[in-house]
């Protein structure tokens, strides 16, 4: 049985994520969620712009505020991307970006990285009006960790000199003094955008842990404890309560600024709309 709702600051206009394909999935969970909550829609290589556009429409008709992916590495040419933008911006839908990377090991066109396109100067000629950029509080499996800091230093620096606000959307986690830590760097470095710190909606355990090892995130059984599964039990869904209370005890206005939730919806987003409805309260 789920515990009674608690009360988080960190709950308050929470974030979502979605792939082009879960538009379906989308509309059954609309009406569990806030109007006006944001939802980021990915840039995979599976998916085109037709795709990856009728998304952001449909979270536009869900009374939603979609958030496209910009993968830097994906993009084929500035053509392709003023393309994108130019349809998102017809569509109302180029309000908010994420702008990142992307997995390709090889960039497929001019743009090798996230803050190249950041720097371009393209994004608010299309109505772009916050950009939201990546963080890593346990490191990246393929880039050095000075070089995640200098590219965050690097693109806040360029958002800032350009007039355009910014958030830090972070990669999910299972371990609240990792995500507090790196919350603490961030502000140290003088960098104060708000933060939404990605944690995983309820899921297979054996789901968890899959995404866990591809994207590099820290699994071993200590932290997999704390979170509220075991290694030797994968029979099952877990859910991140027992993270999200611990980063709620430790975080401190003073020290970590605007910090909120973004959810991963591996197990689903209606699942996760349904989760948050049942265990949170801002």
């Amino acid at each position: 049985m789920a515990n009674a709702p608690f009360l988080t600051p960190l709950a308050k206009d929470f974030s979502l994520e979605m792939t082009g394909k879960d538009v379906a999935d989308l509309r059954e969970a609309a009406p569990l969620l806030p109007q006006g909550t944001r939802m980021n829609v990915t840039f995979l290589g599976n998916e085109d712009l037709p795709m990856r556009l009728a998304a952001s429409r449909a979270v536009l008709e869900s009374g939603l505020v979609p958030v496209p992916h910009i993968s830097a590495r994906r993009l084929t040419s500035r053509q392709e991307l003023e393309t994108f933008l130019g349809a998102l911006k017809e569509a109302g839908a180029s309000e908010k970006v994420f702008v990142v990377g992307g997995d390709p090991a090889t960039p497929a066109g001019p743009y090798p990285d996230s803050e190249r396109v950041i720097r371009s100067g393209i994004l608010p000629e299309y109505g772009v009006q916050d950009v939201s950029i990546a963080g890593y509080p346990e490191g990246h499996p393929d880039i050095a960790t000075d070089v995640l800091w200098d590219a965050l230093r690097g693109k806040a620096d360029s958002l800032r000199k350009q007039g355009i606000p910014g958030t830090i959307i972070t990669q999910f986690g299972f371990d609240d003094a990792a995500f507090l830590g790196w919350v603490e760097k961030v502000r140290a470095e003088g960098i104060d955008f708000p933060i939404r710190l990605g944690v995983p909606g309820p899921a297979g355990v054996k789901r968890l842990i899959a995404f866990a090892t591809r994207f590099g995130i820290s699994a071993n059984a200590m932290i997999i404890k704390k979170y509220g599964f075991s290694l030797t039990n994968l029979v099952g869904t877990a859910g991140p309560e027992k993270l999200i209370r611990a980063l709620s005890d430790g975080y401190d206005p003073e020290r970590h600024g605007d910090v909120r939730l973004h959810f991963y919806t591996f197990g689903g987003i209606a699942k996760t709309a349904e989760w948050v409805r049942d265990h949170l309260t801002a």
